[in-house]
């Protein structure tokens, strides 16, 4: 049901929310971040994603991108789709030791939703919002980067691995992004 935050313009920098559903803790592993850096890192090279600021936490992911290609719907559904698959095979072969609840939730999710494949790990909506002004950008990128500040994780932004703050920092990141010019704050 859409909710009113969908991507209009194409081409427009936005702030994006992708949400596991039942906000399960799914990227408390290592394994399955790594499939969202290669999935986003791919979606660069090949789809023309320019990423200003992200972040994985334990049920969601942010970012804040923009398409070269003018086509960011197709890229986030394009991401989407194959992360689910990748992670529900992820699940599968590794030794998961929430494998059957997880499985059970995402087929549950699926049925709900009357999807055509057994599993949903997303939920459809991106929350996404478009950024018009300077001070909005900053916001969000501050908003963003101190997640993991705010959830007990680290004591500072740029010492969490899975954020752009470290390339803010201008410390080597995971994903190379398109730097926006911040007033670095950071939230306690």
């Amino acid at each position: 049901m859409p909710t009113g935050y969908q991507i209009q313009n194409q081409s427009a920098t936005y702030y994006l929310t992708f949400q596991v559903v039942y906000w399960i803790d799914l990227f408390t592993r290592k394994s399955y971040r790594d499939i969202i850096i290669d999935s986003l890192r791919y979606c660069q090279k090949e789809k023309g994603l320019e990423i200003f600021a992200w972040v994985i936490m334990s049920n969601h992911v942010h970012i804040v991108p923009r398409s070269a290609k003018g086509d960011l719907s197709g890229t986030v559904r394009d991401f989407k789709k194959y992360t689910s698959k990748k992670i529900i095979e992820e699940i599968e072969k590794s030794p998961e030791s929430r494998k059957v609840w997880m499985l059970r939730l995402f087929a549950h999710a699926a049925k709900r939703q009357n999807k055509k494949g057994d599993f949903q790990v997303w939920t459809h909506e991106n929350h996404a919002v478009e950024l018009f002004s300077n001070k909005f950008i900053q916001q969000k990128v501050e908003y963003l980067h101190n997640n993991p500040v705010r959830a007990g994780i680290v004591d500072s932004p740029e010492k969490y691995l899975y954020s752009s703050a470290v390339s803010y920092a201008d410390m080597d990141g995971l994903l190379e992004i398109l730097p926006i010019i911040l007033e670095w704050k950071t939230v306690r």
